[in-house]
């Protein structure tokens, strides 16, 4: 029996070898990882702060987000009446220039006797025509 124990003995000899390689080779890893973990103790902590910051601005995101929305609707419901209004001056000066264009046409076809008392306005029209005409031009001007 003397070379089956020899036998085994070289076996686990042979096998010892490895594992002894193993090992050496692991407790180098371990002695890494134990020197850097203090800087991985500090990465973690840094990112646990960063995503406690995050989760704490959340909500003020939410409430700015919220109070811009509404500023935002405001303007845009302001925006609709003033174009509204726009749009209802615009009809007016374009009616007004339509009237005027054929008073002037019915002013060029007639003969210079009847052309000064043609067409009376009291001072009220005349002015608030002349309103409509400068109202009208600046609306043309921005066109």
């Amino acid at each position: 029996m003397s070379s089956l124990e020899f036998i085994i003995n070289l076996t686990i000899i042979g096998l010892l070898i490895p594992t002894i390689m193993y090992v050496y080779k692991l407790n180098k890893n371990l002695s890494i990882l134990r020197e850097n973990q203090s800087s991985f103790a500090k990465l973690i902590e840094a990112l646990n702060d960063a995503t406690f910051k995050a989760e704490n601005s959340i909500p003020k995101l939410k409430s700015l987000t919220m109070n811009s929305s509404e500023n935002l609707k405001e303007v845009v419901e302001n925006a609709n009446v003033l174009k509204d209004d726009l749009l209802f001056i615009n009809q007016r000066a374009n009616n007004l220039a339509d009237r005027l264009e054929t008073i002037i046409k019915e002013n060029r076809n007639l003969p210079e006797s009847k052309k000064s008392g043609s067409h009376e306005f009291d001072a009220q029209e005349i002015e608030r025509s002349e309103a409509e005409t400068e109202l009208l031009k600046a609306l043309r001007s921005i066109k």
